[in-house]
């Protein structure tokens, strides 16, 4: 599968994504400069990213953690995501996601 993103200067990348991994590993497997800070326990908002208008319908919603999570980010939009709770399934083949600024 693939996902593509872009990253902090604006440049797009297709990266592979394996199922049921975390975006977040994902992303950092690609070599993207994503800080993921606490390794994917929904705690500091270093995997934020943006998810793509057309994709947003197809995520779970955000659990009531990554809620207060993303309550501590900076600039969070109502894309916002933690990439760290996003599992890959064969549904989101060709995901687009923006790497969000981060406090890091």
């Amino acid at each position: 599968m693939k996902i593509h993103v872009t990253d902090y200067a604006g440049a797009t990348h297709e990266i592979h994504a394996e199922a049921d991994w975390p975006l977040m590993e994902c992303i950092k497997a690609a070599g993207l400069p994503l800080p993921a800070e606490c390794g994917g326990c929904c705690l500091c908002s270093t995997c934020h990213v943006y998810v793509a208008p057309e994709w947003a319908a197809r995520l779970p919603s955000r659990s009531a953690d990554e809620e207060t999570t993303l309550a501590d980010a900076p600039d969070v939009l109502d894309a916002s995501r933690l990439s760290c709770q996003i599992r890959i399934t064969p549904d989101l083949d060709g995901l687009a996601v923006t790497l969000a600024p981060t406090l890091a």
